[in-house]
């Protein structure tokens, strides 16, 4: 017998630049020019039915008149597109349209749109450059940094991927104003989760400004997206691959990602996620973790945004406790939730565990009691 060792020691710099700001497209065509990707001439710009003709066309068509080669490639809007499905017929796509190894893909678009793209660079041509740019506030405060691509399956909700760290995100706020309110309303979800998780100073910050982000002040909508980008990056430079620290950022995800996959996909995500926070509320006040004057400050952050706090009636509640056993955070089949330590921090129940075995039959009376 023989032993031939493989020894492989990396040392990896994956740090990128998010620019925020106004109208980013010609920031981008520059960055290109002054060598973001190095030589790469060679563009995937991927999209969903609905950021094309509003952005995906036109980054498409910038890109070529630039002198660059890029084609466009693009899915049905939705969640119900986040599928390993999806992501094969654009490999193919690709491939067919000769795209290798010596290209770069363009995400743009909202969360859907950069968790699958991102994704799909990771694994094309054992993994191609990639670059977000974010139109929507809920990728804005969630896609933006970290580097989780993931696909859903009927089993599970993003369990299937890998961290793929991008080359650099545009924030373009200026997309904001074509979103639907609906969309606007959903993305402040994840926002009002990053205060309540760690900044409790941003959170009062929303409770005094909720109606200029619902105008989208520019100067509001700024500083919005500057913290939810400070937020996050705090956590993930500490555990990029989500070992500890970074599943407080599951905060509401539990009941949230159970609810949304129960209501076929009625619910946006920071509608679910919204309702699944009052539930982690709830919990946590049962466990004495949150005064109920701060529980109710919780909720009441959720519907100034225009969030829903209540189950709708059409949820079959008993499906949706059954649902939360797809949630990554379950080990050795026991249920596990991320809870608040007051607003603004995160309990941690022992050194580096920031999550906490719950009995389904706790889980079940804390939704069962939700209006």
């Amino acid at each position: 017998m023989s032993i031939f060792r493989v020894e492989l020691k990396k040392v990896v710099d994956d740090s990128y630049d998010v620019t925020i700001g106004y109208d980013l497209m010609d920031q981008f065509i520059e960055d290109l020019k002054n060598g973001m990707v190095g030589k790469i001439h060679k563009f995937a710009v991927i999209t969903d039915s609905i950021v094309v003709d509003l952005y995906g066309r036109k980054i498409f068509d910038r890109l070529n008149n630039a002198g660059y080669h890029a084609d466009l490639f693009v899915f049905p809007e939705g969640e119900k597109s986040k599928t390993r499905e999806v992501k094969s017929q654009l490999e193919d796509e690709l491939l067919a349209s000769g795209f290798r190894r010596d290209c770069c893909i363009v995400a743009v678009g909202g969360g859907v749109v950069t968790d699958l793209a991102g994704f799909l660079a990771g694994t094309f041509g054992r993994g191609v450059p990639f670059i977000n740019y974010a139109t929507t506030l809920l990728a804005a405060a969630d896609a933006s940094v970290g580097g989780k691509t993931a696909v859903d399956t009927p089993l599970a909700t993003n369990l299937i991927g890998l961290f793929n760290q991008p080359t650099k995100v545009y924030i373009d706020i200026a997309t904001w104003k074509t979103l639907p309110k609906r969309q606007i309303i959903s993305g402040l979800a994840e926002t009002i989760k990053h205060a309540c998780l760690a900044d409790a100073k941003f959170f009062y910050y929303l409770e005094e400004h909720m109606d200029e982000i619902l105008a989208l002040d520019p100067e509001v909508c700024e500083h919005i997206a500057e913290t939810n980008c400070r937020i996050k990056y705090d956590v993930v430079m500490q555990d990029e691959r989500e070992s500890g620290l970074r599943e407080v950022l599951n905060l509401g995800h539990t009941v949230g990602r159970a609810i949304e996959t129960v209501s076929d996909y009625e619910l946006m995500h920071g509608e679910a996620v919204s309702i699944g926070m009052v539930a982690e509320v709830d919990l946590a006040l049962k466990m004495g973790l949150l005064k109920q004057e701060e529980r109710d400050r919780v909720v009441a952050l959720l519907a100034k945004a225009g969030l829903p706090t209540e189950i709708p009636s059409y949820i079959d509640r008993e499906a949706l406790v059954k649902k939360l056993y797809t949630d990554k955070k379950v080990r050795d089949g026991k249920l596990r939730f991320v809870l608040q330590d007051g607003i603004g921090s995160i309990k941690e129940f022992e050194p580096g565990v920031f999550a906490t075995p719950i009995e389904e039959d706790t889980a079940r009376e804390i939704i069962m009691e939700m209006k």
